[in-house]
């Protein structure tokens, strides 16, 4: 069974291209680093990947709003090959600043199948950068890649955090009909919108959502920096308690539930 290939996007600003990388090659993925001009001046390119990931940093330093600058180019030059992309069965991951990119894309949560700006991901309540452990509790969505039920641990990091829907209902009707991907939840697994638990304050404790067909994620905190199990913050503790470390942190499970979904698709 041929590895599935992975183009991991690069662009002026962003700084986790390598653990994307890396996450993907231990999950069985064959990446490659693409430039966001290679693939504008050869667009067809995308056409040979099963998987598109933008990974997390502060493309183009965040000029006017988190990922817009990159999101607008994006959106005029390959908007609708994009959305072909996802439509014929490649698989996109967006990681925090890459969140932001494919929320102004339009390509989250993409609701009725056109890029459109549904929601935004603005700043967070406590007006500052957080930088912060959290725990997440996936669920029951659409996404057909990603396991309900898991209690995950993850850094977040990021300024502009919140997401917010254009008004309460859709907030809701994403929870509801299975855009919502992960939540953040308190120390009773619970999920919330308090602060510490939930960095940002986003209402209903969304950190991450999926599209129509559940073959796009966004995620706030970083499964990149939590893949290896040296990564997570008790390793220690957790190799006295056990005699061993386990094979992955928490956050490969993305990586290679992406690797698994695209293999058994061919």
């Amino acid at each position: 069974m041929s590895s599935p290939k992975v183009l991991v996007l690069r662009a002026p600003g962003i700084n986790c291209e390598r653990e994307t990388h890396h996450a993907f090659t231990r999950a069985g993925g064959t990446p490659s680093f693409v430039h966001i001009q290679q693939l504008l001046a050869a667009p067809t390119q995308l056409d040979s990947f099963r998987i598109l990931a933008v990974p997390g940093g502060f493309s183009y330093g965040d000029d006017i709003s988190s990922g817009r600058v990159l999101a607008q180019e994006m959106k005029a030059q390959l908007g609708c090959r994009i959305l072909q992309f996802v439509e014929r069965g490649g698989l996109v991951l967006g990681i925090c600043n890459g969140f932001q990119v494919l929320v102004r894309l339009g390509l989250l949560p993409c609701t009725r199948g056109t890029l459109a700006e549904e929601v935004t991901l603005t700043h967070n309540l406590s007006n500052h950068y957080e930088c912060r452990w959290v725990t997440l509790k996936t669920q029951k969505s659409r996404c057909v890649f990603l396991p309900s039920g898991l209690l995950l641990r993850w850094p977040a990091a990021h300024g502009e955090g919140r997401l917010v829907a254009r008004d309460a209902t859709l907030q809701k009707l994403l929870l509801d009909e299975g855009f919502a991907t992960a939540l953040y939840v308190d120390e009773n697994g619970q999920a919330t919108e308090r602060y510490p638990h939930n960095p940002n304050g986003t209402p209903l404790g969304f950190a991450g959502l999926t599209n129509r067909n559940g073959r796009v994620l966004g995620v706030m905190p970083h499964p990149d920096r939590s893949y290896l199990p040296t990564h997570m913050p008790n390793w220690r503790h957790t190799q006295l308690s056990r005699g061993s470390l386990p094979d992955d942190g928490d956050g490969m499970v993305v990586f290679r539930e992406m690797i698994k979904v695209a293999k058994a698709e061919g």
